[in-house]
C-alpha cells in the first residue's frame, strides 16, 4: 500500500506512520507534507497514491483548498483535533474522519474499511456462485445414453455400461448385464463425451469400462489381450500405439 500523509505537526506525522506500519508494516510511506502549497505541487507532479491521509488545518490553510486547486481522485482519510469540518470532509474523497489524538483501533478501522471499499477482490463466497465456476472448469461427461427398444425409446445410465464396440459400421454398447444395444454414435464421438478416468479406447473398435476388465494378458507384437466381464465374442487387444496409454489409465493416470 503506497500512503501520502499531509500534516504539518512533525510529531503527530511521526506518530501516524508509526501507527500505520504497527497495523500494515509493508505500507510504503511515499513523503510527508506540511502545507496546502507543499501538497498542490505534490499531486501535480506525482502519480496518484493509494491512499492519502491529510490534516484539514495545515500552516498555510484548510486541506479542502488543495482540492481545489488539483484533482485528486486518491482516496482520503481526514484527520484533525476539530470535528466541525466532518460533513465538509465527506464531500470530497473521504474514507473515514479520525480525530486526534489517533486511537490505534479507529486507525485499524479506518484503513480495514479503505481495503474493502477500494483494494479488496471480488467475493466468492457464495455455495451457487462456486458451483457456477466449478461447472465452468470442470468437464461434463455423458451420463447416459438413448436407445430403442423395438418400438420405444428408453435410456442406459453410463455406470450401467462396460463397452462399447463396432461391427459392420455399427456402434453397440454392452450394459453390465450382458444386454446388447444399438446407439447412434461413432467411437471417435464417444471417446470425447465419456469420462477419461472409466473408459479408455484401447483400439479403432472398442472402448472399455475400467469396471469391465478381468484379466490382461501379454499378446504377440507388444500387444495386450483383455478379458471382460460380461465376456465379448470378439478378441479385444490393446493396440501397439496404445498399451502405454492403457497401462498408465490403469495405474490411475489419464493424462
Amino acid at each position: 500500500m503506497k500512503v501520502l500523509i499531509v500534516e504539518d505537526e512533525l510529531p503527530a506525522a511521526k506518530q501516524l506512520t508509526k501507527l500505520i506500519h504497527a497495523f500494515r508494516p509493508q505500507t510504503l510511506i511515499l513523503e510527508t507534507l506540511d502545507s496546502v502549497e507543499a501538497a498542490v505541487d505534490w499531486f501535480s507532479n506525482h502519480p496518484m497514491p493509494e491512499l492519502v491521509f491529510m490534516d484539514i488545518q495545515l500552516a498555510d490553510g484548510l486541506s479542502f483548498d488543495i482540492f481545489s486547486a488539483v484533482k485528486i481522485t486518491a482516496p482520503v482519510i481526514f484527520t484533525t483535533a476539530f470535528d466541525q469540518y466532518t460533513l465538509k470532509a465527506f464531500k470530497v474523497n473521504s474514507v473515514d474522519y479520525l480525530l486526534k489524538p489517533i486511537e490505534p483501533e479507529e486507525l485499524q478501522a479506518a484503513i480495514v474499511k479503505f481495503e474493502e471499499r477500494f483494494m479488496a477482490p471480488p467475493s466468492f463466497d457464495s455455495p451457487l456462485l462456486q458451483q457456477l465456476l466449478q461447472s465452468f472448469q470442470q468437464p461434463v461427461f455423458k451420463s447416459r445414453f438413448l436407445i430403442k427398444l423395438g418400438l420405444q425409446l428408453s435410456f442406459i445410465e453410463t455406470t450401467e455400461i462396460r463397452y462399447f464396440f463396432s461391427s459392420d459400421s455399427l456402434v453397440y454398447l454392452k450394459t453390465q448385464h450382458n444386454k446388447k444395444h444399438l446407439i447412434d454414435q461413432p467411437l471417435d464421438q464417444l471417446q470425447h463425451e465419456l469420462d477419461p478416468k472409466q473408459f479408455f479406447r484401447i483400439n479403432r473398435k472398442a472402448i472399455l469400462c475400467i469396471n469391465a476388465i478381468d484379466k490382461i494378458h501379454t499378446y504377440f507384437n507388444s500387444r495386450l489381450k483383455v478379458t471382460v466381464r460380461p465376456a465379448a465374442d470378439f478378441d479385444l487387444i490393446v493396440s501397439r500405439d496404445r498399451v502405454a496409454s492403457f497401462k498408465n489409465w490403469l495405474n490411475g493416470s489419464t493424462s
